[in-house]
């Protein structure tokens, strides 16, 4: 069968993503393939489908328990056979997937990378066809990941162990240069083809509100209210604040979950099942919930802290929308989260196993991500240029539709302000000292503290001669300073040193502008319900909603695996009422027609009928 009538018949799509038909024809033609493809971009397609043409059994090799599980659910749905192996089967259920998998039974089976060695798993290998072997997640592999994974190492050996070499295509969301070579390298992938697909997703709105760490509470449980029924995500960097930020919302009429590494096994697992099948509209987590959540219908997700790093922030944050819906990704940004992040790094990767030299040169690399990660929080430009920038993707300067595009900002001549900081900054270097944005911030604003006496710092030119301004504008200026080069961060006590350009701007006199918001931009759940392409009856939506989670009840599987939420609103602005034009929807292939189509449809005729 060929991929386009694969596509269509079981998935119910009616053209590939870009970069989708690429890879599967090389896949298919026998070439191993690295695929870079960021959240919900259709990665699962490129090995979903080959997986369909060549026959035999596909191993998807995965980290993520709730993926295979949501995928091998949404394959069934779909009339693909496949199964999952990994330690939430009972041993009963793990034998008979073996037994299955030898009878030929499965085109795909997904496997947690703990099992590759298993003898039995090995043994059940050694008398299948396997043409193709796919690695999901694969920058877990490197040591420069964000996610590095001791387990992934295990796959080069499982590889070797079959009887025939199959295909291998390795599949990540985000990877810097340095993590490809890796993925290459490591996994031992022979002349394969690459290809990085465009990392926008246009229908994701992009929202940094600065709030002091006090008010964050109250700016969560607005934006939350605003969901009107949808689901969302809000990510938390400890588990302290998950289960504090999880009480004040229910506290407040949310129902909301929570989920971290630290709960008892059957807490979390309740708690997502509590999410996919809709049974609460939240879920508050640190990063240790959702990496394989296939959860289509996510319409917001909110990051209560900031991450480390843009690849952490952007694939978290890309859980939004994955059904092509408009969604918002909103950071709420304090300057305390700097300091969390900071100690997060300084403490991560001791217990790796890494030589205390790799440690250091990881946390350096580290360091570099959380300032760039800054910048964004901080930044007065484009959101949505300023994320494709770092990913190396060309983009216009202003999308126009973002928090920072569509707020209203001021520009204000800070020359006068600028040439006072870098004075301090060379005052305090003439002296043979340093000091931090704190330091700085204070002496320039005249504070008296603890740090200011010992050092005798009172006693410099610069001590007061901004004490009109607060010391959060002031370090407003720093920030700004240090995005325009012309301040440094030492990487260890993090100082601030003038770079030669703020020789060069004090000598030429020239005029330092700076933006920032006048006022945030008002975005509403409607504004964002606007920019999309399609819009929808509300009022039969909401029937074809009731019908679907009567069915997906029915089936015991989430909502969204009977039909994604975009799939919904195409019905209800085109209303089909045969199933030629039923399955002319996106998402509906013919095993899901003829399942569900004389429902759905039925619920079409009967609103257009009450309608006149």
């Amino acid at each position: 069968m060929e991929k386009t009538e694969i596509l269509k018949r079981y998935f119910g799509h009616s053209e590939f993503r870009p970069g989708q038909g690429e890879v599967i024809d090389h896949i298919v033609s026998g070439q191993d393939c690295l695929g870079v493809m960021p959240t919900g971009a259709g990665k699962s397609m490129c090995y979903q489908i080959p997986a369909l043409m060549l026959g035999g059994t596909t191993i998807v090799i995965s980290p993520l328990i709730s993926l295979m599980k949501d995928q091998v659910e949404g394959l069934q749905q779909s009339g693909v056979s496949a199964a999952c192996i990994n330690s939430s089967l009972t041993t009963e259920e793990y034998f008979r997937v073996l037994d299955g998998a030898s009878a030929g039974e499965f085109s795909i089976i997904y496997v947690a990378p703990e099992r590759l060695t298993s003898e039995s798993f090995l043994r059940m290998c050694s008398r299948l066809t396997i043409p193709l072997v796919a690695i999901d997640e694969a920058h877990c592999v490197s040591h420069w990941g964000q996610d590095f994974r001791p387990s992934y190492l295990k796959i080069t050996e499982f590889v070797s162990s079959l009887p025939k070499r199959p295909v291998l295509a390795a599949f990540t969301a985000t990877a810097t240069d340095i993590v490809k070579q890796d993925i290459v390298r490591i996994l031992g992938l022979f002349q394969p083809f690459c290809v990085t697909t465009g990392f926008d997703r246009k229908n994701l709105y992009f929202e940094v509100r600065p709030t002091e760490q006090r008010h964050k509470d109250a700016v969560l449980l607005g934006i939350v209210r605003d969901l009107s029924g949808r689901s969302g995500i809000v990510y938390c960097s400890t588990r302290k604040n998950v289960e504090a930020v999880g009480a004040f919302l229910r506290l407040n009429g949310v129902e909301a979950r929570c989920y971290h590494a630290g709960l008892p096994d059957e807490e979390r697992r309740q708690a997502q099942e509590d999410f996919i099948y809709d049974r609460c509209s939240v879920m508050v987590a640190t990063n240790a919930f959702g990496m394989g959540i296939d959860k289509s219908d996510v319409a917001l997700v909110v990051h209560y802290n900031m991450p480390k790093d843009l690849e952490s922030y952007y694939q978290e944050a890309g859980r939004a929308g994955r059904d092509g819906g408009p969604a918002r990704c909103i950071l709420l940004y304090s300057k305390g989260d700097v300091r969390t992040a900071e100690f997060l790094i300084d403490h991560g990767h001791e217990d790796s196993g890494l030589e205390p030299a790799e440690q250091e040169e990881i946390r350096k690399r580290d360091r570099e991500r959380l300032r760039q990660m800054t910048f964004y929080s901080t930044t007065t430009k484009c959101l949505r240029h300023f994320i494709l920038s770092y990913f190396g993707e060309q983009s216009p300067a202003a999308c126009g539709h973002c928090g920072n595009c569509d707020a209203e900002m001021e520009t204000l001549d800070i020359t006068v302000e600028a040439q006072k900081v870098l004075s301090c900054i060379f005052r305090l270097k003439q002296r043979g000292r340093s000091g931090g944005k704190v330091l700085v911030s204070g002496i320039l604003c005249g504070k008296t503290t603890e740090q200011i006496e010992q050092g005798g710092y009172e006693t410099l030119s610069t001590y007061g001669i901004m004490k009109e301004y607060k010391t959060t504008y002031v370090r407003e200026i720093i920030d700004h300073l240090e995005q325009q080069g012309y301040i440094t961060t030492g990487e260890e006590y993090h100082t601030l040193a003038l770079t030669p350009a703020a020789d060069e701007l004090v000598r030429s006199r020239r005029t330092l502008l700076m933006k920032r918001p006048k006022r945030a931009g008002a975005v509403t759940a409607e504004t964002v319900q606007n920019s999309a392409d399609v819009q929808e009856d509300t009022e039969l939506m909401q029937r074809l909603k009731e019908l679907r989670k009567k069915e997906a009840a029915i089936l015991g599987v989430p909502a969204y695996v009977v039909f994604t939420d975009a799939s919904l609103r195409e019905m209800s602005v085109k209303k089909p009422r045969d199933m030629h034009a039923f399955l002319n929807i996106s998402g509906v292939g013919t095993m899901k027609a003829e399942r569900y189509g004389r429902q759905f449809i039925a619920v079409v005729e009967k609103y257009i009928s009450e309608k006149g």
